[in-house]
């Protein structure tokens, strides 16, 4: 049985930040809103929660798994950041963006895209992701909430809670989120690449 906090979407109240932390530090699985859609998110270095994430969400090994950040500083340590990158990442983030990018040494190879080495980065502009990456002092690995079957992201709390309540530990509800998935921008290469046009603007990404 999974627990559920309503948590203020502008105005996180910190007992339950806390709380939340706590929970993810333990080894679990949590659901909680972003800038775009609802995600389901676990501690970065627990390959147990990751797997539980596979299960729920019915994915494959050579899906990409999502790294939420704090700021530009540390993405740098995951994530191989050239100049032209890192001008890019400071116009766009925090915001509705994923970037792909040479995963760095620190990154487990499981999380890493099996043939090119890459990860998926991203800083969202949501004030209880912030709060939580801030608590937690360290990034989430995440992926957005659709389930099997779907095609469009789950939106509403009481509805995840339904469906996941027995597979989950914590569902964080803020509310409403939206069903577009993030714009996605591959920084591999010297010349940005778009991806996938979403809620962030693409105007001068490439």
């Amino acid at each position: 049985m999974s627990q559920y906090f309503e948590i203020h979407p502008q105005n996180p109240q910190p007992r339950l930040i806390r709380h939340a932390v706590e929970i993810i530090r333990d080894g679990g699985v949590v659901v909680l809103p972003t800038d775009s859609c609802y995600a389901i998110a676990c501690h970065l270095d627990d390959k147990s929660a990751v797997e539980r994430i596979r299960r729920i969400r019915d994915l494959d090994k050579k899906h990409n798994f999502t790294l939420v950040c704090r700021d530009l500083a540390e993405i740098s340590v995951y994530a191989r950041v050239g100049n032209s990158a890192y001008r890019l990442l400071k116009a766009k983030t925090p915001g509705a963006y994923t970037f792909l990018l040479r995963a760095t040494a620190t990154v487990p190879r499981r999380l890493q895209h099996p043939k090119r080495k890459t990860i998926g980065i991203r800083v969202p502009d949501h004030p209880i992701v912030t709060a939580l990456l801030t608590e937690h002092a360290q990034p989430l690995m995440s992926s957005t909430l659709i389930l099997p079957g779907n095609d469009l992201p789950e939106t509403d709390a009481f509805d995840i809670r339904d469906k996941l309540e027995a597979q989950v530990d914590l569902i964080i509800d803020a509310g409403p989120c939206g069903v577009e998935p993030t714009t996605v921008v591959d920084l591999t290469e010297a010349v940005p690449q778009l991806i996938r046009r979403g809620k962030g603007s693409s105007e001068g990404l490439v």
